[in-house]
């Protein structure tokens, strides 16, 4: 008997170890598990900053390009610049008279795009017609210098031709 004593009380100090390495065990999982909660912290924090340091450029890229944007289009319809677009436009899409609303010809761009829209009706006849003007208008804006251009069509305000 003395010998199950004995056995018993081995396996009740084994049973009595093995807790207590479950329990050493369970709080290094719990230290190291901690331990990764902190760095995970931390690593998300820098991904915010991080997050927030590229979306402040990217606010500020956006804002740049739109300016540059804004500068661009008004340098290229505003003053001696109106020859090049107003030319192309002309040779490109005359027929709705785009390039006489750049000039600030709204009556003659309506008419023009009148014309063009009545194409629908008149089977292309009119639309034909507004597009040989726009035709014609856009190599001739183009055939200008820049100075003549100026003072012929934004100065002297002349509207056809």
């Amino acid at each position: 008997m003395s010998d199950k004593k004995s056995l018993g009380d081995d396996l009740n100090d084994m049973l009595g170890d093995a807790k207590d390495e479950v329990k050493k065990a369970a709080d290094r999982a719990g230290k190291k598990a901690s331990e990764f909660a902190d760095e995970a912290k931390e690593v998300l924090g820098d991904a915010k900053e991080k997050a927030s340091e590229f979306a402040d450029e990217a606010k500020e890229s956006a804002k740049e390009f739109a300016s540059s944007a804004k500068e661009t289009f008004e340098d290229v319809t505003a003053g001696d610049n109106k020859k090049l677009i107003t030319g192309i436009l002309a040779i490109l899409l005359g027929w709705l008279g785009i390039h006489k609303f750049i000039l600030g010809y709204n009556t003659e761009g309506i008419v023009l795009l009148v014309l063009g829209l009545l194409g629908f009706f008149t089977c292309g006849i009119t639309s034909a017609i507004s597009g040989l003007i726009g035709l014609i208008e856009g190599i001739i804006y183009l055939t200008k210098s820049d100075t003549e251009f100026h003072n012929t069509y934004q100065v002297g305000k002349k509207s056809w031709f």
